[in-house]
């Protein structure tokens, strides 16, 4: 039996190993905490899109459920959050955040960032720990891969922030190989579906290692001989899959409506290069930025993920079970070499099979994005390593602190880029008092390149959550792309039009977003149709208008 005192530990291990998370992420991420209210990544408009996304998801779970896709932009069309990634799991954080703060879209989403941190690091420790049995190799472990490179590059994109699902499957898959029962197999099912539903590309990730995962070790282990393994692994996918179907749904019948898809083309451009493995802008790293020509994405796992992850390759078959640990390091060998190789998209091969043979390769565009696999991978070898190297030295406890110091120091990149918000124009305010109705904003973003400033009329919508003319996603529906031009010369006669058969009610001018030239003309055309636009709120450089007239048509 444990003595007392190691009994108490153990016990109060998840609750230690959670704490020691926050504060990690606290630090690696500063001063995003301190800002959680008022700051984000606003200089780009995936950014924003971001915000606007968690903002939505959150308070659609709890005011409207049922029009959860019927987001409010690209007004009057409707399932339009099925335009893009979804971010339902990372809506489902973020409720008690948006509701509790009274609607503040920053701290949501800034909420769920840092969770998403701490989820990750605490999904790691717990899959090295039941794979070694070492606190400090799972410590490490644990940063090695919650703060690698590539997920910091990805601060915009909130749902390739949401990883942690992939060291929590691998986790439940191993205890269901161990033990298939009710229990593992439900645990199983529901972390496979929290990560779909977190994150596409990470969904089919989790589908993917965990799928191969059953095989590789039912063969090795001789489980294969027994149906109620296959059995209970079955019942555990369909489950998943059952919890999923309806928020998968909107997109289904978004692509039988507009034959939506991906195609091996489009993959190649988002590959990723030999270059992209180098690529990192944590301070110990970035030194090697200016000798890449280019790289497209950030790969590098980090100095130290790497040469543990490397070490533990080949060492860490000798530890505590020597079958057990060599199946161990067999298995995340291989998934980091065939998950580097499919990051290099259809031209290295595998890619271009996946993408013929696996339900789903249809929606990605990124191969590269493989890579935090790759990372995922050598975090769990690099946990093998230290597993091996504190059974050697005297002193493990002030070896294994030092080596998880090492990794926060190779990785960190604080302080984080930040913009804080300016303060919202008063015409937001002034809208928000009078009936319900549909916006457009103004600029009218035309050019295709132009497309994403939308965006930003996105996050400020959040302010009043009115039906949006204007919108951004991966998807552009055809329609708004033929209107573009003619709305954006607003107002004349044909984007009157327009914006009739929408039944616009409201319109916002930036005009801090229109040239001086373009500003002068713009006023000319306003006085021109003053009868039929009423000022609600003119204070430079927002001005509102509501639409009560309707010009004639010609």
């Amino acid at each position: 039996m444990l003595p007392y005192r190691a009994m108490r530990i153990r016990g109060l291990e998840p609750l230690l190993v959670v704490a020691a998370a926050v504060v990690i992420t606290v630090v690696m991420t500063w001063p995003l905490a301190p800002k959680a209210a008022y700051a984000g990544r606003t200089d780009t408009n995936d950014g924003q899109f971001s915000i606007w996304n968690v903002s939505w998801v959150a308070r659609a779970l709890v005011n409207d459920p049922r029009g959860l896709y019927d987001a409010n932009i690209f007004y009057p069309h409707r399932g339009t959050l099925a335009y893009s990634e979804a971010n339902i799991g990372a809506g489902a954080l973020a409720v008690p955040f948006y509701w509790a703060s009274g609607g503040n879209p920053y701290l949501a989403h800034n909420a769920v960032l840092l969770l998403a941190f701490v989820l990750a690091a605490a999904g790691t420790y717990a899959l090295v720990r039941h794979l070694t049995g070492n606190r400090y190799a799972a410590a490490v472990s644990g940063v090695a891969f919650a703060f690698c490179p590539h997920v910091f590059s990805h601060i915009p994109h909130i749902q390739l922030m949401l990883t942690a699902g992939l060291p929590w499957s691998l986790l439940a898959m191993h205890r269901f190989v161990d033990r298939q029962s009710a229990a593992t197999g439900a645990a199983l099912a529901g972390v496979l579906a929290a990560q779909a539903l977190s994150c596409g590309y990470y969904g089919i990730f989790a589908g993917l290692v965990v799928s191969s995962g059953v095989i590789v070790y039912g063969l090795t282990r001789g489980l294969w001989r027994r149906w109620t393994y296959w059995a209970a692994a079955s019942a555990a996918a369909a489950a998943s899959m059952l919890i999923v179907l309806p928020f998968f749904q909107p997109y289904l019948a978004l692509q039988q409506d507009t034959g939506f898809a991906r195609t091996l083309q489009d993959a190649q451009r988002w590959s990723a290069q030999w270059r992209s493995y180098l690529a990192s802008a944590a301070w110990a790293h970035r030194w090697v930025l200016p000798h890449l020509d280019s790289w497209g994405e950030v790969l590098y796992p980090g100095t130290a993920a790497t040469v543990l992850g490397a070490v533990g390759l080949f060492t860490g078959s000798t530890i505590g079970d020597a079958r057990r640990s060599r199946g161990h390091v067999a298995f995340y060998g291989g998934m980091a070499v065939l998950a580097f190789w499919t990051s290099l998209g259809p031209a290295a091969g595998l890619y271009a099979v996946l993408f013929q043979v696996v339900p789903g390769f249809s929606w990605l565009r990124a191969p590269s994005r493989f890579g935090l696999l790759v990372a995922l991978a050598l975090a769990v070898l690099a946990g093998f390593a230290v597993t091996r190297l504190l059974g050697r030295v005297r002193r493990a406890p002030l070896v294994g602190s030092l080596l998880v110091l090492a990794a926060l120091c190779d990785l960190s990149v604080a302080p984080l880029f930040l913009v804080e918000a300016r303060p919202l124009a008063p015409a937001y305010q002034s809208l928000e008092k009078w009936p319900p109705g549909p916006v457009v904003e103004f600029p009218f973003f035309y050019l295709r390149t132009d497309f994403p400033r939308h965006a930003e009329y996105m996050l400020n919508s959040t302010a009043h959550w009115r039906p949006l003319i204007n919108g951004y996603s991966d998807y552009i529906p055809p329609d708004f792309r033929a209107m573009v031009i003619p709305v954006s010369s607003f107002p004349n006669p044909e984007s009157f039009a327009i914006l009739k058969s929408f039944r616009t009610q409201y319109v916002i001018f930036h005009l801090d977003l229109y040239d001086r030239r373009a500003v002068v003309d713009l006023k000319e055309r306003i006085d021109s149709y003053r009868d039929y636009l009423r000022p609600i709120r003119i204070e430079d450089p927002v001005w509102l208008f509501q639409i009560v007239a309707w010009p004639p048509q010609r």
